[in-house]
């Protein structure tokens, strides 16, 4: 009997070793393109905790859609500059990081009704839960620190200065937290414990990181940065492993567990898919055709679909380096899978 178990388990492996190779050699692209009619801009987008929910930050308001169909199921008011939306899927809230407004909305996860705003640092941009502390954090890219809010509490415990403009934080989930310093072209460690910085960790030759993922069970952190470069880095101590190129525009960076796919979403149309083999060996990376604007993203590890928000563009000088204008009523998500 246990010669058969064992001969099960081994069949199962295999067969799941050769079901993750053959979703990895198909071609990605976009699937679905859902629409959203209305005009303002947009930053973070979030995939909901079991909730079958996508929400998707938008000017002065935060859109929740259904994640496989693309139908609104809902809309979280007065967010004015919202960046990101996190979950305390325990506590039944979520929140989003208002720019604009220097504070953080809660609201209630299954009625969506705004609990209150929590004041925060200046202009809270990225903004996360961390299982390990049960806090909430945000990076506040003006004044160039975290705030760290207690979800039951309704306030912030306290604040930890960073040393420059924190971008993007993701948590290792015992104890950690890594975050992009953007013009200082590292990533600076913070222990949750004591809620200090502990290092800081150079990028060079990676340059302007913003995006920023992590694989928990091989210690890599996978940086997008503004020099077409994506840094991969130890957790463990700091030191860069590899620098792979991808798109120009990267904002966003995202790791699928499942699939062992780390992306990065830039700005001139591309998504760049890098398949780690493991902590040292990583594919090169494939390129895959999405649309101008589309920067910043989130993956849903349950059926590996990729979602980008971009919009569509007034034609642009070239002669002129700002960004072009979005069309009103152009607002969509993009849906890439395999």
């Amino acid at each position: 009997m246990r010669k058969n178990s064992i001969t099960c388990i081994a069949l199962f492996a295999l067969m799941a070793s050769l079901h993750l190779q053959a979703q990895n050699s198909k071609p990605f692209r976009i699937l679905k393109t859902f629409h959203i009619a209305s005009s303002g801009g947009w930053d973070y987008i979030s995939v909901g905790p079991g909730n079958n929910r996508l929400y998707v930050s938008h000017g002065t308001q935060v859109n929740i859609l259904d994640k496989t169909t693309g139908d609104s199921v809902g809309v979280i008011e007065n967010t004015t500059g919202v960046h990101g939306i996190a979950f305390d899927k325990a506590n039944g809230k979520g929140f989003t990081s208002n720019g604009r407004l220097n504070n953080v909305t809660e609201f209630d996860l299954k009625t969506n009704a705004v609990i209150t705003q929590i004041a925060t640092g200046e202009n809270p941009d990225a903004i996360l839960y961390d299982p390990f502390s049960k806090m909430v954090i945000t990076c506040n890219g003006r004044s160039n620190d975290l705030s760290v809010i207690d979800p039951v509490g309704n306030k912030v415990v306290a604040t930890i200065p960073v040393g420059g403009k924190p971008e993007t934080a993701v948590s290792n989930e015992a104890g950690k937290l890594y975050v992009n310093i953007e013009n200082k072209n590292e990533i600076v460690a913070v222990d949750l414990k004591t809620y200090t910085v502990e290092a800081h960790w150079p990028l060079a030759p990676a340059e302007e990181p913003t995006g920023l993922a992590i694989d928990r069970k091989t210690n890599r952190l996978f940086a997008g940065c503004g020099n077409k470069l994506l840094a991969i880095i130890s957790t463990t101590d700091g030191k860069l492993v590899k620098t792979v190129p991808i798109g120009n525009g990267c904002d966003g960076a995202a790791f699928d567990a499942g699939t062992k796919n780390i992306f990065t979403s830039n700005g001139d149309g591309t998504l760049s898919v890098i398949h780690e083999k493991s902590g040292d060996d990583f594919e090169a990376p494939v390129t895959v055709t999405t649309k101008r604007g589309a920067r910043t993203i989130a993956v849903d590890e349950q059926n590996h679909w990729i979602y980008l928000p971009t919009a569509d563009f007034e034609p642009q000088d070239p002669s002129v380096k700002t960004r072009p204008k979005m069309i009103p009523g152009t607002f969509q998500i993009l849906v890439v899978g395999q």
